[in-house]
């Protein structure tokens, strides 16, 4: 069963949505804000998101940046905003796909189909990533890492660190988007508690674990995925 996070201030447009997306066998959760929102994504595994852009604490086209920041799940935009610029912007944003209030729920059922069709047909074509060879592979489907054929020992933070990193080669992020993607937006502790998870993944994959050619230090800001490239 696919859970569908619904976020709206409106509570009769959430009421709406879910009980359409229930009738057609979904299971689904509820946010009324953004802080809400990225919550509720840290304590359930969410398959697509229904998010509205006027939202009472932050901006809608913001939030779908930080989601997409760490997450790839598939987004589904509402809005009042009909112009074709915002459309683009809003895709151009992350977004999977835009549906304009008022609408039919019906459509909204239909739209989350089809995206989650799509997105079925990519995770299948995408669910192992291979640097160097094979000699790191990450497998999303059983979250696991091999090493020159042989598994990997990591503790969960450390996998999620790792495939944060491994999606986006070549991507600089910050310590504070690490913590946000691996431990969680509501986590309180030291940023720099990434820093001693990217030592324990290091002396995991790396030949050279203080050369390393995977994980790498961008000083003053943070680390990037180097894919393996010398």
């Amino acid at each position: 069963m696919k859970t569908i996070l619904v976020v709206d201030d409106e509570e009769k447009i959430r009421d709406v949505v879910v009980s359409y997306l229930r009738k057609e066998g979904f299971r689904t959760v509820e946010a009324a804000t953004g802080t809400d929102a990225l919550r509720e994504m840290d304590r359930t595994s969410v398959d697509l998101i229904i998010l509205d852009l006027m939202l009472p604490d932050r901006d809608g086209e913001q939030l779908c940046q930080t989601i997409r920041m760490r997450d790839s799940v598939p987004i589904l935009m509402l809005t009042a905003k009909a112009s074709e610029n915002n459309r683009i912007r809003g895709l151009s944003l992350g977004a999977d796909d835009y549906l304009i209030k008022p609408f039919d729920p019906r459509e909204v059922v239909a739209r989350v189909r089809a995206i989650l069709r799509r997105t079925d047909d990519r995770e299948l074509l995408a669910d192992r990533l291979s640097f160097r060879d094979g000699h790191l592979v990450i497998d999303s489907l059983k979250h696991k890492v091999f090493c020159q054929g042989e598994p990997v020992n990591v503790t969960p933070n450390e996998y999620k660190l790792l495939l944060a990193l491994a999606k986006y080669p070549q991507r600089h992020f910050t310590r504070e988007e690490l913590v946000d993607l691996v431990l969680g937006y509501t986590f309180d502790g030291d940023s720099r508690t990434i820093d001693q998870h990217v030592k324990n993944i290091r002396h995991k994959i790396e030949p050279d674990p203080k050369n390393p050619r995977y994980i790498v230090t961008v000083y003053g800001l943070g680390y990037r995925f180097a894919g393996g490239e010398t």
